[in-house]
């Protein structure tokens, strides 16, 4: 049988359709969002330690996702904060943090997101996180760019702007975002990694999600961004818009970005930047300390 022949379900899927319907199920999932939280949200639940907490909507936000997703597409995979994993059949799998900066959204502050990047064959292809309370929406498809579009609540969306990353070229003129993970131990020892990189930049911002941190960096609002201890959902979007938008995401000593390390950073600012990183003993990942972190 010619591949012109073949079920539709068996063809290789464009970038471009998974990124439309990654961001028509952002926006369902931003609306629910904006809704539910117009109401009294409360902690539901915590996870890795008392300050780490879940809500209802955190909930609600990733089982609409899913319903959404496996009704377009029943053959794909699907990983998500809140417990969703399933491998697919269809070589792609989506990558969901339906809440990003649950403490955010709980003291209503602006900073949270939906994040959803699709994988192809085990490459992220395409990302999107959707900020409703901030009024943007970031996308990026492999080798097609990133881009934010404004997306203010019942309104219109408008039309895409193309992201153009900071061009600084020395660490002490570099505003620097990053993020805390939430057990005791992780958070000493990555306020004793902040000592190290406070003096050495311009500044230091911590937002509280990760997705926007690195969406911020793709924009050129802050010039670099690094954490330990993401997860992939906390990343997946956020790193292809990044990269997209011409900065550099990677790990430690040349590995991907990953739990050990996720930096992003224009070219001229990330080995200085990942090299003063691995000046500090990794102790926040060393053992009898799980590994956790998404705001």
């Amino acid at each position: 049988m010619s591949s012109v022949d073949s079920p539709p379900s068996t063809l290789r899927p464009a970038p471009a359709a998974l990124l439309d319907l990654g961001l028509d199920v952002a926006r369902e999932a931003g609306a629910l969002l904006v809704t539910g939280r117009a109401g009294t949200v409360a902690a539901e639940a915590t996870k890795s330690s008392p300050t780490d907490v879940v809500t209802a909507l955190d909930r609600a936000s990733e089982a609409l996702v899913a319903r959404r997703l496996r009704a377009a597409r029943p053959d794909d995979g699907l990983l998500g904060e809140e417990g969703s994993d399933t491998a697919g059949t269809s070589g792609v799998r989506w990558i969901v943090d339906p809440l990003d900066g649950t403490v955010n959204f709980l003291y209503r502050l602006p900073n949270w997101a939906v994040s959803i990047a699709a994988e192809l064959d085990g490459e992220i292809v395409a990302g999107v996180v959707h900020a409703p309370a901030m009024g943007v929406t970031y996308t990026a498809v492999r080798g097609g760019g990133a881009f934010h579009r404004e997306t203010p609540v019942g309104s219109a969306a408008g039309e895409p702007a193309r992201l153009t990353a900071s061009t600084v070229t020395e660490l002490g003129g570099a505003l620097v975002a990053t993020g805390f993970g939430y057990t005791e131990r992780r958070r000493a020892t990555q306020a004793a990694v902040l000592t190290r990189v406070a003096p050495r930049v311009r500044d230091i911002r911590r937002m509280g999600a990760a997705s926007l941190d690195l969406c911020a960096a793709a924009a050129g609002l802050v010039d670099a961004y690094y954490e330990r201890g993401l997860h992939p959902w906390d990343h997946a979007a956020g790193a292809l818009i990044a990269a997209e938008a011409g900065l550099l995401v990677g790990g430690l000593d040349g590995r991907g970005a990953g739990e050990d390390l996720v930096v992003a950073a224009p070219p001229a600012l990330f080995a200085p930047l990942t090299a003063l990183l691995a000046q500090h003993p990794r102790a926040d990942t060393d053992q009898g300390t799980p590994a956790v972190t998404g705001e």
